[in-house]
C-alpha cells in the first residue's frame, strides 16, 4: 500500500504533489524538464539565467534574445502540459526588470525570485497589477531574517505578499547564501533555519490572514527525506540534482553522466568569480582555477551585475553553457551536497514513482525507526 504524498496548495494553484524541480542554469533545466515534472504533478521550474547565450538570434541584442528565449521557453512548456510552469530568477542579474517582466507577460504560474533581497516592486510592473497578477509569487531566502524582511516590506509597501516562501539550506547545488564559514555550521542547517522561517511566516499569516507555504530546499534527494523534512513543519520541498540525471532534463548526456559518476568527495565548495561560494562537482577545470590558472575569455555582455569579468579567472556564463552541451574541459557543473548518490539516468515519471514509493515505505516505518 503507498502512502500519498499531500498536495501543494498555493493560493488557488494546486500540485498534486509537494515536490518543485528547481531551476538549474545555464540551461539545465528548461521547457522539456520542466513540462515533464508538471505532467506528473509536480512544479516544473525553467531556469531563466543565460539563455540568451544558449539561443542566439540574428538581429538581437544578449538582452533582446534573453527576452526572445525564455518567452520562447515558456510557450514551449505550455504547449506540453497543462500543469505547472515556473520561472526562476535571479535578481543578481543585469536584465532582472526586462525578464521578469517577459515571465509576468507569459503568465508563467509561478515566478520565484532568488539571489538577493526583492524589495521594490519588480520589473516595470505598477502596483495594481502586482496586486491582481494571477501570477504567484515565491521568494528564496536562506534565513528566517531574511523572510521577515522581505514579507514585511511587501506587505507595508506593495500590499501584496509573496505566495510562497523556498528557504534554500547551504546542501543545495550552485551558488549559496550563505558564508564560507556558514556552509558546514550545524546552525545554519535545514533542518535548524526551517522552524525560524515557520514563524517569520507565521506571523505574516496571522497579521493578513493569507496561508503561505514554505518549501524546503538543498541536499534533498530521496523520499523518505521529503517525509522527514515536511514532518518539521515544510509544506514541501524544491529539488534539483536528482532531476539533472533523467532522460528529460534539458543538457547534454556527457553533462548528466557526469552525476552518475560523481563519487563521495568529489563535490566541492568552490569560490565564484561572482562574489559567492558555490556548491560543485570538481573536475580538471575547477582544479585549474584553484591553482591559479586563468581561462581567457571575451565578455559578451555582463550578465551578472556582480560580476568583474575584468579580474574573473573565467566566464562563470560561458564555462556552465560549456558543461551544459558536454564540453566538461572547458566548464563545470553546481551539483547538490548529495550528488553522489545518483547511480543512474532515468526518467522523470520514474523518479516520481521512486519518491512516492521512497516516502510511503519511511512513513510506514514503526516510528523509533524513522530516522
Amino acid at each position: 500500500m503507498l502512502i500519498k504524498m499531500p498536495q501543494l496548495k498555493i493560493g488557488d494553484l494546486i500540485a498534486r504533489l509537494p515536490i518543485i524541480q528547481g531551476g538549474m542554469g545555464v540551461g539545465i533545466s528548461l521547457s522539456k524538464l520542466a513540462a515533464a515534472v508538471a505532467n506528473e504533478g509536480g512544479i516544473g521550474i525553467i531556469s531563466s539565467v543565460g539563455l540568451g547565450i544558449l539561443h542566439p538570434q540574428a538581429g538581437k541584442t544578449y538582452k533582446e534574445a534573453n527576452i526572445a528565449a525564455l518567452k520562447q521557453e515558456i510557450r514551449a512548456a505550455r504547449s506540453q502540459t497543462k500543469g505547472i510552469i515556473g520561472v526562476n530568477i535571479m535578481l543578481a542579474i543585469s536584465d532582472f526588470d526586462e525578464m521578469i517582466n517577459a515571465a509576468f507577460e507569459e503568465e508563467a504560474d509561478i515566478v520565484f525570485l532568488g539571489a538577493g533581497l526583492p524589495l521594490k516592486v519588480p520589473g516595470s510592473m505598477t502596483l495594481e497589477y502586482l496586486q491582481n497578477t494571477r501570477t504567484k509569487i515565491g521568494i528564496i531566502v536562506s534565513s528566517g531574517r531574511a523572510a521577515k524582511i522581505i514579507l514585511s516590506h511587501w506587505a507595508e509597501n506593495f500590499k501584496r505578499i509573496p505566495d510562497l516562501v523556498v528557504l534554500e539550506g547551504p546542501k543545495a547545488g550552485g551558488h549559496l547564501g550563505f558564508k564560507l564559514e556558514q556552509i558546514f555550521d550545524e546552525k545554519f542547517s535545514l533542518e535548524n533555519v526551517l522552524p525560524q522561517v515557520k514563524e517569520a511566516v507565521k506571523e505574516i499569516e496571522l497579521k493578513y490572514a493569507k496561508t503561505i507555504p514554505v518549501i524546503a530546499a538543498g541536499g534533498i534527494f530521496s523520499g523518505a527525506q521529503i517525509d522527514r523534512i515536511m514532518k518539521l513543519g515544510a509544506d514541501g520541498v524544491q529539488m534539483g540534482t536528482r532531476f539533472v540525471a533523467t532522460e528529460e532534463c534539458d543538457a547534454d548526456p556527457a553533462f548528466k553522466q557526469l552525476f552518475v559518476d560523481c563519487q563521495e568527495g568529489d563535490v566541492v565548495i568552490i569560490k565564484s568569480p561572482v562574489g559567492l561560494p558555490g556548491r560543485a562537482i570538481n573536475n580538471q577545470f575547477l582544479k585549474d582555477v584553484a591553482l591559479g590558472i586563468k581561462k581567457p575569455f571575451a565578455c559578451p555582455w555582463k550578465c551578472l551585475k556582480t560580476c568583474d569579468y575584468r579580474d574573473a579567472p573565467y566566464c562563470i556564463a560561458r564555462a556552465l553553457q560549456n558543461a551544459r552541451d558536454g564540453l566538461m574541459s572547458d566548464g563545470f557543473a553546481f551539483a547538490g551536497a548529495n550528488a553522489c548518490l545518483v547511480k543512474k539516468i532515468t526518467t522523470v515519471k520514474e523518479l516520481f514513482a521512486d519518491l512516492i514509493r521512497e516516502y510511503s515505505e519511511h512513513r510506514l516505518l514503526p516510528q523509533g525507526l524513522r530516522g
